[in-house]
């Protein structure tokens, strides 16, 4: 039987995605309608990297659904440690489980996952790529505490480059009219080319600063990130750009007194700890909007009516070509057997897993 996944929330229309926030918001309310939505199901959460939010509150979500859960929170105590590549694994656990919630630092994992699941896959996060599931934290929260998901100015600050939640937030934001982006970060962890063609495309504004200062002042949505060392090739590299951006009690003094402040978590040293008890910090708030949207498209993916069209947004061209991106998993050697798979958009010709240009 055919099934979904979830790879990115571009994949999923604004009407799918605006049930998917109607549903979380009745869960919010009436959690007891719902608490045996998945009795009988099992959910496999495969967590290449650590996480404490993401994997937990998938967790909670399928347990408070009335389901059940396994897995693997470090992939040296599964057979991954014995060199078997991620094919295997996947299609070994689809026969055990009825959804699969996966975490891989490689970029483009999750779609490579998706081709050898039998089951719904959802991506947890793959690499500095996407983390579509945060995005749909997010957007929850913007939408049952500003009342709206258009007409705003957010500002977005850290680690613009590496930023999976960044990107996908950007490219789900992009689809609501009259948004708009202030890009707060250094030159070297400025955002990807290709989100920026998303935007110029979306005819979405945006600015790119250095100064979180400057920019305070006209934001509805101030969205900070870490800075991530896992991503830099050196320590040397990460202490130059640790620090840069701090939000604390004197910043705070210049915004709005009805914006929010977001934050995926963890925090590192981005965010005074003062900043905490401001009626505007919502990120703790944000954490539990999460679970709720979680619990959302849990059920609506595992439900046989097909509730989700999930359309890959272009046509994929099998040509063959290496991608550029070392961090792809198509450059991963023990993933080998991967097809080299890739599609043109805008008369360029880009990667399908990790969405790299290639030419």
């Amino acid at each position: 039987m055919e099934h979904k996944n979830l790879i990115d929330l571009e994949y999923m229309t604004k009407e799918e995605l605006e049930q998917t926030i109607r549903l979380a918001g009745v869960i919010k309310s009436r959690p007891d309608v719902y608490k045996h939505a998945c009795d009988g199901k099992i959910m496999a959460t495969l967590f290449y990297e650590p996480s404490t939010r993401t994997q937990m509150s998938f967790q909670a979500a399928m347990l408070r659904l009335g389901g059940q859960t396994i897995g693997f929170d470090n992939p040296m105590n599964s057979s991954v440690a014995k060199g078997e590549n991620l094919k295997d694994t996947i299609k070994i656990i689809s026969s055990y489980s009825d959804i699969i919630a996966m975490r891989h630092p490689s970029e483009g994992s999750a779609k490579a996952a998706s081709l050898y699941s039998g089951v719904p896959l959802i991506n947890c996060g793959d690499g500095g790529h996407f983390h579509p599931t945060q995005t749909l934290t997010d957007v929850i929260t913007l939408n049952y505490e500003k009342g709206r998901l258009d007409n705003l100015k957010i500002g977005l600050c850290g680690d613009l480059l590496n930023g999976r939640t960044v990107h996908s937030l950007i490219k789900t934001m992009s689809r609501f009219k009259n948004n708009s982006f202030i890009l707060i970060s250094t030159k070297e962890l400025s955002v990807p080319q290709y989100i920026k063609d998303i935007m110029d495309k979306a005819g979405c504004e945006y600015t790119e600063i250095d100064n979180l200062r400057d920019a305070i002042s006209e934001l509805d949505i101030l969205y900070m990130t870490r800075i991530q060392r896992e991503r830099f090739k050196s320590e040397q590299e990460y202490q130059k750009q640790k620090g840069v951006f701090v939000l604390d009690t004197e910043k705070l003094s210049y915004a709005k007194k009805d914006m929010i402040i977001l934050h995926p978590l963890p925090r590192v040293d981005e965010i005074a700890i003062d900043v905490d008890a401001d009626s505007r910090a919502c990120y703790f708030k944000q954490a539990e909007y999460g679970m709720y949207g979680r619990m959302a498209l849990i059920t609506l993916l595992l439900r046989n009516e097909g509730a989700f069209s999930f359309n890959t947004p272009d046509p994929i061209i099998k040509s063959g070509t290496v991608c550029r991106n070392e961090r792809c998993i198509t450059n991963d050697p023990q993933q080998f057997y991967l097809p080299r798979n890739t599609y043109i958009k805008n008369n360029k010709l880009y990667c399908d897993y990790c969405d790299g240009e290639i030419s």
